[in-house]
């Protein structure tokens, strides 16, 4: 076999492999960390009791979730879930989960949600409580709550025990990207993205 012909025979393997990546199978029922013994209470999660109450306690946005690292029993499971808290003009800002979709319910209130994909075209939607709507893998996606008033509260489930959450400002204006990189890329001065970036460090 020539080396060409297995340079492209490893590419198309890798390839095959990376477009099925998700949470690996396991081999058997559930995973217990070492030293603990399960019964009823390590399937158990009580974390959401506070958050199914209305808005957050503090600030605009929380998140609860219960992934495998607050639910050491999600682990293997390939599912996680999430409360979404909104206060009163609320948002939790464009951001990516790169190992799942997203399927968002709306319990209380009202948001205005939306996604962007990967050919630049914006689908967004006002939901009422008992609607839901669903943000595709890896996707650039939102939710707000546009309501001056009254908080927002929404259940989000994921196709993974862990999906991860790639925030676009804390990772562009967070990360130690050069500020004078930032300022080409969206066509201002460093001065304002200095200003940007101390706004996401604080």
């Amino acid at each position: 076999m020539s080396s060409k012909t297995f340079l492209l025979l490893a590419t198309v393997v890798a390839f095959v492999f990376s477009a099925r990546a998700a949470d690996p199978d396991i081999t058997s029922d559930f995973i217990v960390p070492p030293g603990i013994t399960p019964d009823a209470n390590f399937f158990t999660f009580r974390g959401f009791r506070e958050s199914l109450l209305g808005g957050p306690k503090n600030g605009s946005f929380q998140a609860t979730k219960a992934t495998q690292v607050e639910f050491p029993a999600l682990t293997g499971q390939s599912v996680s879930i999430a409360v979404l808290q909104f206060a009163a003009r609320g948002l939790n800002p464009p951001h990516t989960h790169p190992r799942s979709a997203e399927l968002l319910i709306v319990v209380q209130g009202t948001l205005s949600v939306g996604f962007v994909d990967s050919n630049n075209k914006l689908y967004q939607k006002f939901l009422f409580k008992g609607d839901a709507f669903v943000f595709p893998k890896g996707l650039v996606h939102f939710q707000v709550n546009e309501e001056s008033r009254y908080p927002a509260v929404a259940i989000s489930a994921f196709g993974s025990a862990n999906a991860g959450t790639v925030s676009l400002p804390k990772t562009l204006f967070g990360s130690g990207i050069y500020d004078w990189l930032l300022a080409q890329s969206f066509k201002t001065d460093v001065g304002t993205i200095d200003k940007i970036i101390a706004a996401n460090t604080a």
